[in-house]
């Protein structure tokens, strides 16, 4: 018996089995990750949620092959804080000068990215990465979302054999300027747009529109080049694909503010791997989730910190959608746009019905001021544009003067939208005795969420720290 047991040792040994215990878990390879964060595109804007005009093949792709979010929302509605608080997984309040367009992020919030880092991925970035703002003030040697390369090839070409790598890819589309009448030139049509119900219907806000598709699907057309790079290097298969944007359209109503335009995402996440394609999530999520998702995906612990939380047992079916889930959405200091540099604070509770704002500065022109102040222009947290101008220039005609109010003039403390009879966010029933109730309920779980956050608000709602830290942004008009 004894010899028989070595003859068996020693044949395991010449073949290369392994032994290992029952309850042993496998080694699983670190997944690569793509990131993939387009600059102002709206959620629904894609061709399979139903969008007759814009075309995206690469964001429709990968929802069939992966997991297709329909609501799906950002933090705040601008750039920097947007971009601080995926990076991060935290709120922007959380966050001080990382809560403002042209801030900064400090080095002491814990950053997916650099803990993927010291975990030995490689990490890096092409175009925009977290900003606009100072990057290295907060302690940073590099953006805060990596290391810059010119296009993904040169990154990739820095990669060891068996390296797990980290890439952000940040488009700088469909942010404006437009080419004027770009959309129209590639085929788009104009009576096929489906305006929004906040903009005039126009043919100069339709073809605004088609210029704004035509930089969608240039950036769905770059994102394919990439994931097609990865297919030839036999990468795809184990590398998580995040298709994403930082906030909403540049048009009235829409970036920077707490409506569904400003805030509402597109989303799709894919990992061939590990995920079956083809679901549909219907959950309210937050691009917050995605730093503790990416971290728990490659093994790592998800920092304390981190207000978001993974979203790998729901990709994976291990868990049921929660469709009665509530998020909270908030916007401090966009552009310097008002005297003194002030901001427009606000904050917001999504629910399935209901969309709640509290603005904190009501007597603040919600889009900045008439008057050109220090950059951009009249109304300038409204990027300027040709549905901007219409607007404006057409503000008494009867068709257009509620449009331009709700869009351009100051806005009551409390706002409050019956999303079921007004999916479009235009009639505010704050006054209503019908909703009496359920704004009590939504007054209740905003104050509990600030305190749970730590939001300073929730102490001082007039809190002047946001106006008072340094704006990095040049000055002057920007048409």
């Amino acid at each position: 018996m004894k010899t028989l047991c070595l003859y068996f040792l020693l044949l395991a040994m010449l073949t290369g089995l392994h032994f290992k215990p029952q309850n042993a878990n496998p080694i699983i390879k670190q997944p690569n990750i793509l990131f993939c964060i387009a600059d102002d595109w709206s959620g629904d804007h894609a061709s399979i949620y139903g969008d007759k005009t814009v075309s995206t093949p690469t964001f429709d792709r990968m929802a069939k092959e992966g997991v297709l979010f329909r609501r799906a929302f950002c933090a705040s509605p601008s750039c920097s804080p947007s971009r601080a608080s995926i990076l991060t997984g935290q709120y922007p309040h959380r966050l001080e000068e990382g809560g403002n367009l042209w801030g900064s992020l400090s080095v002491r919030y814990p950053n997916y990215t650099q803990l993927l880092e010291k975990q030995g991925y490689l990490v890096g970035i092409s175009r925009k990465g977290w900003g606009p703002g100072n990057d290295t003030i907060g302690g940073y040697k590099h953006n805060p979302a990596g290391q810059r390369y010119s296009n993904f090839e040169e990154f990739y070409a820095q990669k060891s054999p068996d390296q797990p790598f980290c890439y952000w890819f940040g488009s700088t589309d469909p942010h404006r300027p437009y080419e004027k009448g770009a959309g129209e030139k590639i085929g788009l049509k104009i009576e096929s747009v489906q305006v929004p119900a906040c903009f005039p219907d126009v043919p100069e806000v339709r073809r605004d529109i088609l210029d704004y598709y035509f930089e969608v699907q240039r950036f769905d057309k770059e994102v394919g080049e990439i994931i097609q790079f990865l297919e030839q290097k036999g990468e795809l298969e184990n590398t998580i694909v995040v298709i994403t944007s930082d906030n909403g359209m540049p048009f009235p109503r829409a970036k920077a503010n707490l409506y569904d335009l400003g805030t509402k995402m597109p989303l799709v996440i894919a990992w061939k791997a590990r995920i079956k394609g083809g679901k549909v999530i219907n959950e309210m999520v937050n691009l917050i989730d995605l730093a503790p998702t990416f971290l728990e995906a490659s093994g790592l612990k998800v920092p304390k910190e981190m207000s978001g939380k993974s979203l790998l047992s729901l990709l994976e079916g291990k868990r049921k959608e929660n469709l009665e889930k509530v998020q909270f959405l908030e916007r401090e200091r966009h552009a310097y746009v008002r005297p003194n540099n002030l901001g427009y604070p606000s904050r917001a509770v999504r629910t399935n019905q209901f969309l709640y704002i509290a603005n904190f500065q009501a007597g603040r022109y919600p889009a900045g001021n008439p008057e050109f102040i220090y950059v951009v222009g009249e109304y300038g947290d409204c990027d300027n544009s040709p549905t901007k101008s219409y607007m404006i220039e057409n503000k008494h005609k009867p068709e257009v003067a509620n449009l331009y109010t709700l869009a351009f003039e100051k806005r009551p403390e409390e706002e409050l939208y019956d999303l079921e009879k007004d999916p479009s966010q235009l009639n505010n029933v704050i006054g209503n005795p019908t909703y009496a109730k359920e704004l009590d309920k939504l007054r209740a779980m905003l104050r509990k969420w600030q305190k749970q956050t730590q939001d300073p608000r929730y102490i001082n709602p007039h809190d002047t720290r946001w106006d008072s830290f340094p704006y990095y942004g040049g000055s002057g008009k920007i048409d």
